[in-house]
């Protein structure tokens, strides 16, 4: 399978394929000169990676959020949890396999972990309906969340979702009611609730389980109300002007930071979360331990005060 290159990482990946060309010619006579040919290339390349990565813009870090390589939340349960164990179904009739969730131990510590999961191949996609939930999804994700509250554990909620499923059934449903409700019970939820958006965090279907005590967003993340291609064909009738929709959307780690809109950015390895997974799972895992030990003995009052008095204070600006 032909390795998926993003537009802005072609000449990055020109010079990684001469390095590797060289190296297939290292055990040659002379072997010195290529070692040294190899070593300057490398750092080379180390500059020009570290270059791109550090100025990318509000665009260019959407398309690196979707990047098919891009790990999903079985993959970071499986890398920083033990003794996970999936909870199927919403107690109503369905399992949704867009969310997935269960309870699981960080260094031993007992936590319920929820997440958006998507596919890595086409069929596996469509089983996971590309991470769009229905409200099946969210009503399964707010009995589980219900669930560590009863247990009095902590919640931890992996955000990765190109928004909820907008199909009519889904409307049918109830799927305004189901994010809606969600929002109100995290609110009040009495155990601490730590959000990370590691992925796309689009609109209701991102919110709907992304009320915490903090918000996290992995470096080259967005989060947004909506994603720039809609926001181009509503206001420009067309997707060719999503450069600029990513732009004016502020929809960045570092702009939401900025705004008062999350409360940390969890650094990512130069070339993206998926350069370098196992690095990611550490950064992540060492920013839930630091988090969950902080919330640990903090009263529920104080917890749903706080969060509350946070999310309400967003979006709130004065006039000079």
């Amino acid at each position: 399978m032909a390795e998926f290159v993003l537009e802005f990482e072609k000449d990055i990946k020109e010079l990684e394929a001469q390095v590797a060309k060289l190296r297939a010619t290292e055990g040659s006579e002379e072997n010195e000169v290529i070692a040294k040919e190899i070593a300057g290339m490398e750092k080379k390349l180390e500059k020009i990676r570290t270059e791109v990565y550090a100025n990318l813009t509000g665009w260019q870090k959407v398309q690196v959020s979707r990047h098919p390589d891009r790990p999903y939340t079985l993959d970071y349960i499986e890398n920083m949890c033990t003794d996970f164990v999936e909870l199927h179904g919403d107690r109503l009739g369905f399992d949704d396999k867009a969310i997935v969730g269960g309870w699981a131990k960080i260094d031993g510590q007992p936590v319920m972990i929820i997440g958006h999961q998507k596919g890595k191949n086409t069929k596996m996609r469509q089983y996971r309906n590309f991470g769009m939930a229905n409200p099946e999804g969210y009503r399964k994700a707010l009995r589980l969340m219900k669930m560590a509250e009863k247990f009095d554990k902590p919640v931890i909620t992996l955000i990765d979702t190109p928004g909820a499923y907008p199909g009519l059934e889904a409307e049918e449903r109830g799927q305004g009611e189901a994010i809606a409700r969600n929002l109100r019970e995290m609110a009040l939820l009495k155990v601490p609730i730590i959000c990370v958006v590691i992925g796309e965090g689009a609109s209701g279907g991102a919110l709907g389980i992304g009320v915490g005590d903090r918000v996290l967003m992995l470096e080259n993340t967005w989060y947004s109300v909506i994603s720039p291609e809609s926001c181009s064909s509503i206001l420009w009738r067309n997707w060719d002007n999503k450069e600029e929709a990513a732009e004016a959307l502020n929809l960045t780690a570092d702009k939401m930071l900025a705004n008062g809109l999350i409360d940390g950015i969890i650094k990512e390895p130069v070339g993206g979360a998926h350069a370098d997974p196992d690095k990611t799972y550490k950064n992540v895992k060492a920013e839930l331990k630091k988090l969950l030990k902080d919330l640990k003995d903090m009263e529920s009052d104080e917890l749903i005060a706080n969060r509350i008095d946070k999310f309400s204070h967003m979006g709130a600006f004065v006039a000079e």
